[in-house]
């Protein structure tokens, strides 16, 4: 079986480099270090406008189902965004230096930060605060939760660190030899990692042993996607080398290396990645199984941001006054007025 890929739409998106993607069933949102949020309508096909209110290169975007966005940057903030009027539900000072990555947990409840104050951080969301604090001895640059919850993964350089829940505590490692640039729960028990080398390698979290390894491109891996579809199980990479793969995974057979499904040559330095699935009824994300519920589930669950709650509404935070969603003419004008008042703040 092979499969072909065609082009659909380019656009030109920010006026610096990309630094982060995501997807959930409608719209593609991508962050760069141009400091703003950009969204797609991906059942439109249209450019949905942009949202202003990091300071700082965009570094990890994550949905929870079809309600909401959080948004992390090199300013310490976390906002949470409601995406059916795109506002700032609320803006918290997440970390005292960069927000490096940040992973909700699949019942919504909780979230996951790291940053460059050598801090791991859970985040009560239904109540809107800092639940637990925990000390690094490094910086940790990527945090993911499992499919299933039930544990988390740190990767502070070129290791990963296995977390259990309920105990909170390292339960296994994993060090490979060169720096980790990507990782994916391919199962609850499995993960995908990608380094700065041209090497996907399969571990298992339980062992944290190395199930296989294979040579998937000529430069090193920036990211790695993973979905169901059909019973198959697809891995997508993108490298520097500018091409995107996708492959074939039999977890029955998970000690052979995955057949290649199909290639292409973007001509472009990739640094991220993400898949939009069209038909949402028929497949299901790999890392969002729990986040497929329905919005009366979600409401039930009170799984993330309640509008009832006082700490999502709270009319003395002066950043949650700003304008949040603008046309990409005024994004335009918003970018430059950005880039002239940092060369008055620099030349002052």
């Amino acid at each position: 079986q092979s499969w072909t890929v065609v082009p659909d739409f380019t656009h030109h998106a920010h006026s610096a480099s990309l630094s982060a993607v995501a997807v959930n069933n409608r719209y593609v949102v991508t962050g760069s270090r141009d400091e703003t949020i950009q969204i797609y309508d991906m059942k439109k096909k249209v450019e949905h406008g942009a949202l202003l209110q990091h300071n700082g290169t965009i570094t990890c975007l994550e949905f929870y189902g079809t309600a909401h966005l959080l948004s992390g940057a090199e300013d310490g903030l976390i906002c949470i965004w409601n995406t059916k009027r795109w506002e700032c539900l609320k803006s918290i000072k997440a970390h005292k230096g960069h927000v490096t990555s940040l992973s909700i947990h699949p019942s919504g409840k909780l979230a996951l930060s790291v940053g460059t104050d050598k801090t791991l951080r859970t985040w009560n969301l239904v109540e809107g605060r800092s639940a637990f604090i925990k000390n690094l001895k490094q910086n940790a640059h990527i945090i993911k939760w499992s499919p299933d919850g039930e544990r988390y993964v740190t990767v502070i350089t070129n290791k990963v660190d296995i977390y259990k829940l309920d105990t909170a505590s390292i339960t296994g490692t994993i060090t490979t030899e060169k720096r980790i640039s990507s990782l994916r729960f391919i199962t609850d028990s499995i993960l995908a990692i990608a380094g700065d080398d041209e090497i996907i390698r399969f571990y298992s979290c339980d062992s944290q042993k190395c199930l296989c390894e294979f040579k998937a491109h000529e430069n090193r891996i920036k990211d790695i996607y993973s979905f169901e579809r059909e019973g198959q199980h697809i891995i997508v990479t993108a490298s520097s080398d500018g091409y995107i793969k996708m492959w074939n995974l039999d977890l029955n057979k998970i000690k052979d290396v995955p057949s290649l499904l199909c290639e292409v040559d973007t001509k472009a330095r990739l640094t991220c990645l993400a898949v939009w699935l069209e038909q949402a009824s028929e497949t299901k994300e790999n890392s969002d199984k729990a986040a497929t519920s329905s919005q009366t589930n979600e409401d039930e669950k009170s799984s993330i941001v309640r509008k009832n709650k006082v700490c999502w509404t709270d009319k003395s935070d002066k950043t949650a006054k700003r304008k949040r969603k603008i046309t990409p003419a005024r994004q335009k004008l918003e970018v430059q007025l950005q880039k002239k008042k940092k060369k008055r703040n620099s030349s002052a």
